[in-house]
């Protein structure tokens, strides 16, 4: 495979013709507070966002904040599909961090893997594996159709974690067909969509292929045991790298 340049992932604003939800806020936030200042909250609904960055970069945690701020700020369903760890080990986070609603929908891709049995409950369907992206598409359909249909929550936010997984198993092409369909769905509501991506280990052209599915990038990094973040593609330049801190679910900005 072809070395990660940052110039491969160039973000290019996808086309939001598709747009049919109606609310009094067009905007979201990402419950960072001094990066929604910085940026004016200028994110808007029907976004679908890369969050990508090397191992270890702290991806998993900026994820987890917008889910858990999305669920306790905003009131919005969460559907996370894991290709990473088993679905209660995801659910056991959000109860240590006190939150444990009905709202979150985890697609787990691991449990059946790992062993033959897999438990379901109100908040986790298990999905065979990674590869079978028919099977986990069934599954997040299943919790739009109880979230939008049979609960009525019009605010829902999607998360992948992770794309570097499901390139492992699939090509190019399927995978962009199978994201098309869910990228589609989070514009035409309104929702959120965040899509975790490893650097450095990818193809250029597949990257570049998948980034006309996406609005905006966030993009993480570590160096010297500090983390790091920030935004491409909502203003004209990139933002500068912002140092944060996280304490459970909260994620402070150090500095300007």
């Amino acid at each position: 495979m072809l070395e990660y340049h940052h110039a491969a992932l160039l973000i290019h604003p996808a086309n939001t013709d598709s747009q049919k939800y109606i609310e009094g806020d067009s905007m979201i936030e990402t419950g960072i507070p001094r990066l929604d200042e910085l940026l004016g909250a200028d994110i808007k609904k029907g976004s679908n966002i890369l969050l990508v960055g090397p191992p270890m970069s702290g991806k998993e945690v900026i994820l987890n904040h917008i889910m858990y701020h999305g669920i306790a700020k905003n009131e919005d369903a969460i559907i996370t599909v894991n290709t990473r760890e088993p679905g209660a080990h995801v659910l056991e986070w959000f109860k240590e961090n006190e939150l444990l609603s009905s709202r979150i929908g985890i697609v787990d891709c691991v449990t059946k893997m790992t062993c033959n049995t897999a438990d379901e409950d109100d908040n986790i369907i298990v999905a065979n594996s990674p590869i079978d992206l028919t099977g986990i598409g069934i599954k997040i359909s299943q919790f739009f159709e109880k979230f939008l249909g049979i609960e009525s929550i019009r605010k829902i936010q999607l998360s992948i974690n992770s794309l570097s997984t499901l390139l492992m198993y699939s090509n190019i092409k399927t995978i962009y067909r199978f994201l098309h369909v869910f990228t589609g769905r989070i514009r035409a509501i309104g929702g959120i969509g965040i899509y975790v991506l490893e650097s450095g280990i990818h193809d250029i052209q597949a990257i570049s292929t998948l980034n006309q599915l996406f609005d905006y990038m966030i993009e993480v990094k570590s160096e010297d045991d500090k983390n790091f973040i920030r935004v491409v593609g909502i203003l004209q330049k990139p933002t500068h790298w912002f140092e944060y801190e996280t304490d459970g679910a909260n994620i402070r900005i150090i500095g300007d």
